[in-house]
């Protein structure tokens, strides 16, 4: 019988505030791919989400009832290993990782039957727990997405104005533009995509991935794990950053250790710390536990989606900016901006819903989409919850 694969959201989805109050685990970006994106390409099938309520109309679950339904976790990375498990799960059977569930099999529609046998599979799991998962796991993740995307395909030619180390490691997709740039790919993959350009003067060391239509200023220094996604726009000192798409960071400032989500921008000279001064444990804003946690040494900017800082801006070692805020001044604001914030370090105001969703949408019309019904749906039932 067919299957119907179906990636699913749990609790542990509030724990990667901001980046899925706007969408779900699975729709994150980490490497060249989404979540979702990997797992079709392995699974060589369509799969559609479970998730919460007010995200499920933007990304909505297929059901079945003439199929069985595979439901993989959402926070869970394919590999190879993992993928066979999985396919050799049969209805009534669940995998796990010591106490942590990946997958089970259910009849039809039943999506919430409980399994009758558990497995255990044997094999390392990557797992996004915390949002600076992103731009931890950012190399391992460019270099699998790498090796699935090129593997017996040749890559388009690289212009020899280039000065290239490594390049058997640096794909070039159709309509790719790299013009006097120094590419040094012996420390990881360079992935640039359909249409995407590298202006001249870049320095680049891998490992890189470049969406479809992202642009590379001139003169950039990026250094990896660096992931620009879709239509993302790249500029100044750039390091260890995953930017999902249509976001823009077209200016001199540096950015670090950082995880910017979509319809984003910074402005220029927008500079964030990612290193505390005394290189002490930087601590992050858990909005979900309304506590902070330990990040490790190094964690920069992470910024939800619809969010902007303007020229100038300083931001502080582990700052959290909700969706939809707007962010100016030149002294340092508060190291958690709630989501529709409007202000700075001197004071923060609500911003007003009405204006919040225009502003949005001016900002996608500029990256050439428009507004959805389903995007605006989004964000006027996230602005109700967070109220409430």
């Amino acid at each position: 019988m067919e299957r119907n694969y179906i990636l699913f959201d749990t609790p542990a989805r509030e724990l990667l505030y901001p980046f899925t109050h706007t969408r779900p685990v699975a729709a994150c970006r980490i490497g060249i791919l989404t979540i979702r994106e990997k797992w079709e390409y392995w699974l060589n099938a369509g799969i559609s989400y479970l998730t919460v309520p007010h995200l499920q109309k933007k990304y909505p679950l297929k059901k079945d009832e003439a199929v069985y339904a595979v439901l993989i976790h959402g926070h869970v990375l394919p590999d190879e290993t993992l993928v066979q498990a999985i396919q050799e799960l049969q209805p009534g059977q669940e995998l796990y990782k010591g106490d942590e569930p990946i997958a089970k099999v259910v009849a039809g529609n039943n999506l919430d039957a409980e399994a009758v046998e558990r497995k255990e599979y044997l094999g390392a799991v990557s797992r996004i727990r915390m949002p600076w998962d992103f731009f931890l796991l950012n190399d391992q993740a460019i270099r699998s997405d790498f090796e699935l995307l090129t593997k017996e395909r040749v890559s388009a030619p690289i212009s020899d104005t280039n000065k290239v180390t490594a390049p058997e490691r640096i794909f070039l997709e159709e309509g790719a533009v790299v013009e006097h740039s120094i590419l040094n790919a012996s420390t990881g993959p360079i992935y640039v995509g359909r249409n995407a350009e590298i202006m001249e003067g870049c320095l680049i060391r891998g490992a890189l991935a470049l969406g479809e239509k992202a642009v590379l200023k001139m003169g950039s220094k990026v250094y990896g794990a660096t992931t620009l996604g879709p239509g993302s726009v790249g500029g100044g000192e750039i390091k260890n950053v995953v930017m999902f798409g249509h976001s823009n960071k077209g200016h001199d400032g540096y950015l670090g250790d950082a995880v910017i989500g979509e319809w984003c921008n910074l402005g220029a000279n927008a500079t964030a710390s990612n290193l505390k001064n005394n290189a002490s444990t930087v601590k992050v804003w858990m909005e979900a536990y309304n506590r902070t946690e330990s990040a490790g040494l190094k964690c920069g900017l992470l910024m939800g989606d619809y969010s902007r800082c303007g020229i100038g801006s300083m931001l502080n070692t582990g700052t959290v900016i909700g969706v939809s805020c707007n962010i100016f001044g030149g002294s340092l604001p508060p190291k958690f901006i709630p989501s529709f914030s409007w202000g700075g370090a001197d004071g923060l105001e609500p911003y007003r819903l009405e204006q919040a969703v225009r502003d949005a949408g001016m900002w996608m019309q500029f990256k050439g989409r428009q507004m959805e019904a389903a995007d605006r749906q989004v964000l006027e039932a996230l602005f109700t919850i967070l109220r409430d």
